[in-house]
């Protein structure tokens, strides 16, 4: 097939990477990309978020299928417009997109389906927010509206911070003030046509910036998969996926079509393991990062093949993706002084050396090409080292043997992700 991956980012890296495993003589393009992405494949440079650009370079170049990466372009209404062209896309409608577009969205559908979630109160003013924030009461869990780049959530003991957050998103589209969930958090990804679902491997990301769980809310400095755990609470990972396909997926699948807008793409279920069993934290419109950088490694079935069909109203037919029994570990290599204003241009030295370890591969998120055959940093999250092993020990320790020999100036890292997993 001839497939275009849109987005500039470590997502859509493991993407390409995954596609270009098959060994299938796939034509992958990227648009835009990064430094790490024109290595492997060519990049065109667009905006990826103009519906028209998009599908005007899907027309020319005669592309079999459109795999949307971020959530911005899915947002902006690009799927429709590749749609409207005659190319399958993988990536949901406008309309369905606001799943992730509109946290206020996102929970009137999971109550109109009766897919277990947190309580909420949509707060549009400060004042509101801030009568909210005294009701629910403390922990205090704050989130952006809208899109927010993975900086609008905030989870706090602090009633001044929880205002302040409140204060600073309320005028950009309003806040949801929501009840704090306590338990294990679980990422899983689900295929969807508009009617049927595929499940993908769990995992489990680290949203706080720093060891142990500490500092501010990112993006996401790492991830991991399988999750051994899940057997201890539901006998075996596929109890926990059947429910989660059954009490949250389908249901909510089904409500947007009955509604006239079908969800095609990939459900990303935020879920959080509650004593009152599973809740839904948030749904994502698209891949998670750096979820992806560890479930994809793992899958066996071949992707362009699960894409297409879900692009194309085949997902029925087909059984569960297969996954390897190894694991896979990813670290992020963070800016200095992410979250907030990162320092770019720096360049980064080590990247050939830290692949030259068994089992790794690094997938770039914000590079850029500095001439000179060095990349640049050009944003915050910069590289996802990703390392795959016979157990979490041995993954582990090709990940931070790989993250060792890379040089970022300011560079940051966790030095926890998946410890004491077994």
């Amino acid at each position: 097939m001839k497939i275009l991956v849109l987005g500039p980012g470590a997502r859509e890296h493991a993407i390409i990477l995954a596609l270009l495993a098959e060994n299938a003589g796939h034509e992958i393009v990227s648009a835009p990309g990064n430094a790490g992405i024109a290595a492997d494949v060519p990049t065109v440079p667009i905006d990826a978020n103009d519906p028209l650009a998009v599908a005007t370079l899907a027309l020319d170049g005669a592309f079999d299928l459109v795999v949307i990466g971020p959530e911005a372009p899915l947002v902006a209404g690009v799927a429709d417009a590749v749609r409207a062209a005659g190319i399958p896309v993988f990536g949901p409608s406008q309309a369905a997109a606001q799943l992730e577009g509109s946290k206020a969205y996102a929970k009137r559908v999971m109550d109109a389906a009766r897919v277990p979630t947190g309580r909420a109160v949509r707060a549009v003013t400060v004042d509101e927010a801030i009568a909210a924030i005294d009701d629910v009461g403390a922990p205090y869990v704050i989130k952006a509206d809208g899109l927010a780049a993975g900086k609008g959530v905030l989870v706090t003991d602090d009633r001044d911070a929880a205002i302040g957050h409140a204060r600073e998103w309320a005028p950009r589209g309003g806040v949801l003030v929501e009840e704090f969930l306590d338990g294990q958090e679980v990422s899983l990804f689900l295929l969807s046509d508009g009617e049927h679902v595929l499940p993908l491997s769990p995992a489990q990301d680290f949203k706080r910036l720093g060891d142990g769980d500490a500092g501010p809310n990112t993006g996401g400095m790492g991830s991991y998969s399988p999750l051994p755990w899940l057997a201890d609470e539901f006998g075996s990972e596929r109890r926990f996926v059947d429910e989660v396909i059954e009490t949250i997926a389908l249901p909510t699948i089904r409500h947007l079509a009955d509604e006239g807008t079908p969800f095609v793409g990939l459900l990303y279920c935020g879920l959080i393991l509650t004593n009152r069993g599973i809740r839904v934290i948030e749904f994502n419109a698209r891949f998670g990062d750096p979820e992806t950088q560890v479930v994809l490694p793992r899958l066996e079935t071949p992707l362009s093949d699960l894409l297409y069909d879900a692009a194309t109203g085949a997902l029925g037919d087909r059984e569960r993706p297969l996954f390897s029994r190894q694991v896979a570990v990813a670290v992020v290599l963070a800016s200095e002084n992410y979250p907030e204003t990162p320092v770019t241009g720096r360049p980064i030295h080590g990247l050939q050396d830290a692949a030259g370890v068994n089992g790794v591969h690094v997938a770039h998120a914000a590079t850029t090409d500095g001439g000179d055959g060095t990349p640049l940093a050009s944003g915050g999250r910069v590289l996802s080292v990703v390392a795959v092993g016979a157990d979490f020990a041995d993954a582990r320790a090709r990940a931070y043997d790989a993250l060792g020999r890379i040089d970022l100036e300011g560079g940051q890292y966790r030095t926890d992700i998946a410890a004491g997993i077994e």
